[in-house]
């Protein structure tokens, strides 16, 4: 009996040279399944079956499939705008993803997402993405959760060259560095940032920057499948056994412009014929040559795939569009049913206990759950409200770099890989530096990908005028906030509230932020029981009345009360309502005590100009016009910066008396 010799392969065993070629062959497979899948993609939009914009991977075959070739289905890549070849090399289907890009309710994200959004966490695939670096700071995410569970998963972070000038890119890459996260930073340089060559973009090489953040480097023929799956199995491996992140660069071509239709004027035509040359395809038959396989085993590999992309299309073409009545679908997760508790009545306590105790159960009732943020860990925050915690709950309570950015983006990875993080942003303020992980990404991914992904996160920030913070510490910005569909907004006004809140939001299957008002750390009130939850979305009408609606929300609601009693003693009863949750906007509490008292007040720290105010008013006058019997009057702010000089902001900030004042001027109509 004959053996045949042993040779090294690209998963690290040795095998016989026929099962080598076997590996050969279903590399050149799955390389030939993205060719032919964008080359149809692309003649399809030109026929406009194929909506919206397309950014094709043709020419890069051999990255994604070299880089998820040693990935197992428990581990997780993240993708980019041109993410069709990494998610085919991942497991997704063909046929799926071929009626999403045509926007079937069939697509793998029921036409939700589209060329640039698709995504399957299910099978390891957190996403392409249609933001520039945006999935560098999910696969933080995506690695944090793999190492809490320290099952041995990786992921793998592609991305363009381009977004190495993203900020994101620099706090993804320091945050997984500074935490030692198993994910691999997998840059395709394809030498375009859409129309710039890379020399106009970057100065210092990723090798360089990779010394820079103590990580490893790794350089690879990225036209080569061999190499890079060879490289990577190698990498993969030695995260698999506690390694840090690593930076690497395969260097590869796309032949097609940025987008499809791009007139390509940024390049020549001869540097394309050039590139072409280095086929990945043509690459991988050398290999498969050199192996012993005939050429009519590929011949009939491109036979089958050509066959298998044509029953694809045609199955997608037939499909139905989604529903109209589909519409709001997967906008948001369907809650759970939380009826309103019992008023609390336990001893006193203050809000910052409110929010240490409700972490700290939370932390001890759900192994998901971990808390990061700026200081949160050894610091206890900068209010010391985490303080302890960490102590309490090793690994679980963690410190991250002042980079809002990936902190937002480390709990959405983490949140679609099945845990439940609870990451602080400390002052309201910030918000904007890290707004598209809000914006685009907590708030949209669930819709965009059909449902598949979850996202049960909680932000917590804090706010608060009167104490001559400035114009950068004292901004009310919930009205920015509610204005993103798919985000939660809560503000509680007491401590058995920010309690009770706060444990639901941490429950909650959506993405919620949770603003506290910081002057109120310090706030008094009785203490619920350890199992209090309050339901998000719901209204309260803290104080009863018969002659106006004060609506208000956060501190401003104990001013209301304050301002509420005065008027009590001049003979005018006030009904007090807390909203408790911004967004979704509980309307039916609102209009049902202005249908009882017809007259209107809204009071809130924020400024007046197109804010939470304008949109109760503007529901008060559609919904609520025939209940009127005066005007929807606010009491806020001017529309300005939050004045340093404490007479400034004195006189710039509502109070009890301006309240009342405005309550005596309504009752008077």
């Amino acid at each position: 009996m004959t053996t045949e010799a042993p040779q090294q392969t690209t998963t690290g065993f040795r095998l016989t040279t026929s099962a080598y070629a076997d590996e050969l062959l279903e590399m050149y497979r799955r390389m030939r399944r993205i060719r032919r899948f964008e080359e149809r993609a692309s003649e399809l939009y030109k026929a406009t079956e194929i909506p919206g914009f397309l950014h094709l991977s043709i020419g890069q075959e051999a990255s994604a499939v070299g880089a998820c070739w040693p990935l197992r289905p428990r581990d997780g890549i993240t993708s980019t705008h041109r993410g069709h070849g990494h998610v085919l090399a991942k497991g997704l289907d063909s046929a799926s993803m071929m009626a999403e890009l045509m926007g079937k309710e069939a697509g793998t994200c029921h036409g939700r997402g589209g060329s640039m959004h698709i995504a399957d966490p299910g099978l390891g695939i957190y996403g392409a993405n249609g933001i520039v670096g945006a999935g560098l700071p999910i696969a933080a995410g995506v690695a944090t959760a793999a190492k809490l569970r320290a099952a041995g998963d990786v992921v793998v972070a592609f991305f363009g060259d381009g977004a190495v000038a993203q900020g994101m890119f620099h706090e993804a890459v320091n945050l997984a560095a500074v935490w030692d996260l198993p994910v691999v930073f997998l840059c395709e340089n394809n030498h375009y940032s859409e129309f710039s060559p890379a020399a106009e973009q970057h100065r210092a090489p990723l090798s360089a920057r990779a010394a820079g953040y103590g990580i490893g480097y790794a350089h690879v023929d990225g036209n080569d499948v061999l190499a890079v799956a060879g490289m990577m199995t190698d990498v993969v491996e030695r995260l698999r056994r506690g390694g840090g992140p690593v930076l690497v660069e395969a260097e590869t071509y796309r032949w097609h412009g940025h987008y499809e239709g791009d007139p390509e004027r940024y390049r020549p035509a001869e540097e394309v014929a050039a590139a072409k040359e280095r086929d990945p395809l043509l690459v991988a038959r050398r290999h498969l040559a050199a192996a012993g396989v005939p050429a009519a085993q590929a011949d009939a590999v491109d036979e089958e795939i050509d066959e298998e992309i044509e029953a694809a299309v045609r199955w997608a073409r037939s499909l139905p569009e989604p529903a109209p009545e589909s519409l709001s679908d997967f906008v948001t997760a369907p809650r759970p049913v939380v009826p309103e508790p019992a008023p609390a009545a336990g001893e006193i306590f203050r809000s910052m206990d409110a929010v240490r105790l409700a972490l700290e159960h939370e932390l001890t009732a759900d192994p998901t759950v971990f808390v990061a943020g700026i200081d949160v860990g050894a610091g206890g925050n900068v209010f010391g409200l985490t303080r302890g915690l960490a102590e309490a709950f090793p690994g679980r309570v963690r410190d991250t770099p002042i980079s809002e950015s990936a902190i937002i983006g480390t709990a959405v990875g983490a949140a679609m890989a099945g845990m439940k993080p609870v990451v602080e942003i400390m002052y309201m303020d910030f918000i904007g530096v890290c707004l598209d992980m809000l914006l685009n990404q907590a708030a949209k991914l669930r819709f965009m990908t059909g449902g598949r992904a979850s996202m049960p996160l909680v932000v917590r920030t804090q706010f608060g005028a009167g104490r001559s913070s400035g114009s950068q510490h004292s901004q009310s910005l919930e009205a920015l906030l509610a204005h993103v569909p798919g985000l939660t907004v809560v503000m509680p006004s007491n401590p058995a509230d920010t309690y009770g809140l706060l444990r639901a939001a941490i429950q909650d299957p959506n993405p919620v932020v949770f603003v506290e008002n910081r002057l109120q750390y310090g706030f008094k009130g009785p203490k619920p029981p350890a199992d209090h939850l309050i339901p998000l979305g719901k209204a309260k009408v803290v104080r009863e009345g018969t002659d106006i609606t004060l609506v208000s929300w956060s501190r401003m609601v104990q001013d209301g009360l304050a301002a509420a009693e005065l008027l009590a003693a001049e003979g005018v009863s006030v009904e007090v309502i807390d909203l408790r949750t911004i967004a979704p906007l509980d309307r039916e509490t609102v209009l049902a005590s202005l249908a009882k008292t017809n007259r209107l007040v809204i009071a809130h720290e924020a400024v007046r100009d197109f804010g939470v105010g304008a949109e109760l008013s503007a529901l008060a006058v559609d919904e609520g016009f025939w209940h009127l019997d005066a005007p929807v009057t606010r009491v806020a702010p001017p529309a300005m910066p939050a004045p340093y000089a404490p007479s400034l902001e004195r006189l710039w900030l509502p109070s009890r008396d301006t309240i009342a004042d405005t309550l005596r001027r309504i009752a008077a109509v």
